[in-house]
């Protein structure tokens, strides 16, 4: 799916993207722009006017012209970029008829946006879209469509490293966040059909219910617990909040049976790792040392996270490794001057295979 994304965006060709809402549509475009190094800017189609594309009519020296808003200026100027349109099919028919010259022209307004800016857009199947509006043929036809698929295994990896920012607390501890969100990865690996379940009727979708993107704020929530000196157990209410009660008493009950090593004692004592007999305990803390030790990179805890790697593969666990050591081979591309751990020996064919060596 995202390998298609890419090609459709090299190519130049609109894209519009279908998945359930909640599944981290807009935070994979997102990270796809910081991957790729381009700017996005996102416009949620439903709550626009006709002129915000067709632009604003304004006199100007005795003539009209069609002003265009500040995020297609923006582009302009950047001379590339992704220009993502979200709920689209929730944006009325006059708005999407005045869609139609930004997707198929690139214009807005008056203004040609360069070529190296790239049309995605995002909508949720009909029986999922709350008050929307069939597509119109001449804009459907515009696109290039891709059916949305979640791989539970797939998000947990990335979870830990690409999936937003820190939530608003004062002094967040980057590594506290990592260890957050390295819960919440490793709990939907040992659950993945916790992941994404959309209530089937109408009550149950208006209140919480667990997706990628409730999972997020369920992780927020922990990383808050634990700033504040607490456990990931004392969010339980509020993770039930954000991810429905069943999926919620889960969450709390496995982090229990957990008992896992501070990530932080890992990392200044590497030779004191020993493989958790389970796992779903080994990829969580594996995750938490990876996430902990890119969360404040320095040559000292980026050594120290691959010698508990080194020991991981050597006590049997080379594969549960190896999401954790794509993420410090990732990290390794913002601090190239990291030298290279003789423990990466263990996992080169894994590296190869993720295009990381």
């Amino acid at each position: 799916m995202k390998s298609d994304l890419s090609r459709a965006i090299a190519s130049g060709v609109p894209v519009l993207i279908w998945g359930p809402p909640g599944v981290g549509k807009t935070a994979a475009i997102l990270a796809l722009g910081r991957r790729l190094g381009l700017p996005v800017e996102v416009v949620i189609a439903s709550i626009r006017e006709p002129a915000d594309f067709a632009g604003l009519p304004v006199v100007h020296d005795g003539e009209v012209r069609f002003a265009p808003p500040a995020w297609a200026r923006r582009l302009a100027a950047a001379g590339k970029g992704i220009l993502f349109l979200d709920e689209i099919s929730t944006a009325p028919p006059a708005v999407q008829a005045a869609l139609l010259r930004v997707v198929l022209d690139r214009v807005v307004g008056d203004l040609p946006l360069p070529p190296a800016v790239a049309v995605v857009a995002a909508a949720n199947p009909p029986d999922m879209t709350a008050g929307g509006w069939d597509l119109a043929p001449p804009l459907a036809n515009r696109f290039v469509h891709l059916q949305w698929r979640v791989d539970a295994g797939e998000w947990a990896e990335e979870f830990p490293h690409y999936w937003g920012d820190p939530p608003a607390v004062p002094g967040l501890d980057p590594a506290v966040w990592a260890r957050a969100r390295a819960l919440v990865a490793g709990f939907i690996r040992s659950r993945p059909h916790l992941l994404l379940q959309l209530p089937t009727s109408m009550e149950a979708q208006g209140r919480a219910w667990p997706s990628p993107r409730s999972w997020d704020n369920a992780s927020r929530v922990v990383a808050a617990a634990l700033q504040d000196g607490g456990t990931a157990e004392d969010a339980a209410s509020l993770v039930a909040g954000a991810v429905g009660e069943g999926p919620g008493l889960e969450f709390g009950a496995w982090v229990r049976e957990l008992d896992l090593p501070d990530p932080e004692v890992l990392l200044k004592d590497p030779a004191s790792f020993k493989l958790p007999r389970r796992g779903d305990q080994a990829y969580a803390v594996l995750a938490a040392v990876a996430a902990a030790a890119v969360s404040r990179l320095d040559r000292e805890r980026w050594l120290a996270a691959w010698r508990v790697m080194g020991l991981a593969a050597e006590q049997g666990a080379k594969d549960i490794a190896a999401a954790a050591v794509r993420s410090l081979a990732q990290a390794r591309g913002k601090a190239p001057d990291l030298p290279m751990p003789p423990e990466i020996r263990l996992f080169i064919p894994l590296l190869k295979e993720a295009g990381l060596l």
